[in-house]
């Protein structure tokens, strides 16, 4: 089918009861309970169906994945779930996990409940590790074909690109040129860094806190950003604290790691950089989708000279941790 979407707002036509239509083409049958989750990206919701227990139905924004992509996305999580890494794929229905209705992309997930992951002790920061390895361990065994590769252009060029072309009027005009300036600098260091690195291994991506939880086990969710990249990616962002902190967490991380693989400790030097180009990229991510309402609500003061102020003062600081070769 083919569909058209409004560019500033895809969503508009998809009514609660669009979403029960397409859930029960796969042969549920909705009781008219729909809960939207929060996500700004896609759209999730908790639906109750009879004859069952509540399922989780993801609507993906359109003109962003392919039908590949999210393919791939798909069968990434699955090879995890066979090779017992914890993770919650989609559910497929007559052999398929991706479908489409009145033009939207859309999968089906079984309903897992968890709470946030907290580490407390030297063990769990191990306990990470050995579970971030073991999923390396399934992406370092085939690559992605389709989805896209985390490099300095794909996260930091194609951005700043952006806020010169069509995102040119959200920077405040008097510090468009610092903006400017201060990207094009960092960019410059990070591509001395990065050199003619090349990466073969899948990764979650986005492997934050927010997207770990346990219940009678920890386990991954939303490989929505999976994409070829450096290991540390799905590293650095469980460190927190102050550098001292940092240090011994990432430490603990890494030995636990390596009792499943082996790592490559010459991408510790690029944990600053992967940190300013995620900065760079999630700003261009917010600008390209400011037309969306729900952005709009969710990040009021990105049209505020205080958010560009302090945007660029941040990078500047990333600027100075570059240099300084900080890691964590």
């Amino acid at each position: 089918m083919i569909a058209f979407f409004s560019k500033n707002t895809p969503y508009e036509n998809l009514s609660p009861s669009l979403v029960m239509y397409a859930v029960e083409t796969l042969g549920f049958m909705c009781t008219g309970s729909v809960f939207a989750l929060n996500s700004y990206e896609n759209r999730v919701y908790d639906i109750a169906v009879e004859d069952g227990e509540n399922i989780i139905a993801k609507f993906y924004r359109p003109n962003r994945w392919n039908r590949k992509q999210i393919e791939e996305e798909h069968k990434f999580a699955e090879e995890m779930q066979v090779a017992e890494v914890d993770v919650v794929p989609p559910l497929k229905f007559n052999g398929k996990t991706l479908f489409e209705y009145e033009g939207y992309l859309f999968c089906i997930y079984p309903k897992r409940t968890g709470q946030p992951i907290e580490l407390s002790s030297d063990e769990d920061y191990r306990h990470m590790g050995r579970l971030v390895a073991r999923m390396h361990a399934v992406g370092a065994q085939k690559m992605f074909k389709n989805r896209i590769e985390l490099t300095p252009k794909k996260y930091g060029w194609d951005s700043l690109e952006f806020f010169k072309n069509d995102g040119r009027n959200l920077v405040p005009e008097h510090l468009e040129e610092a903006y400017i300036s201060t990207v094009t600098h960092l960019l410059e260091k990070i591509d001395t860094i990065w050199g003619i690195r090349k990466f073969n291994c899948r990764i979650h991506g986005d492997c934050h806190w927010g997207n770990i939880f346990k219940n009678t086990d920890v386990f991954f969710v939303d490989l929505d950003d999976c994409l070829t990249g450096p290991e540390i990616q799905d590293l650095w962002m469980m460190v927190s604290g102050e550098k001292e902190d940092r240090k011994r967490q990432f430490d603990l991380i890494l030995e636990g790691y390596q009792q499943i693989r082996d790592f490559d400790y010459s991408q510790l030097e690029l944990v600053e950089t992967l940190r300013t180009l995620r900065m760079i990229y999630m700003v261009a991510w917010i600008g390209r989708r400011w037309q969306d309402p729900a952005f709009k609500l969710r990040f009021a003061d990105f049209a505020t000279d205080t958010y560009w102020q302090n945007h660029i003062l941040d990078l500047k600081e990333q600027m100075y941790n570059i240099n300084s070769t900080s890691i964590g």
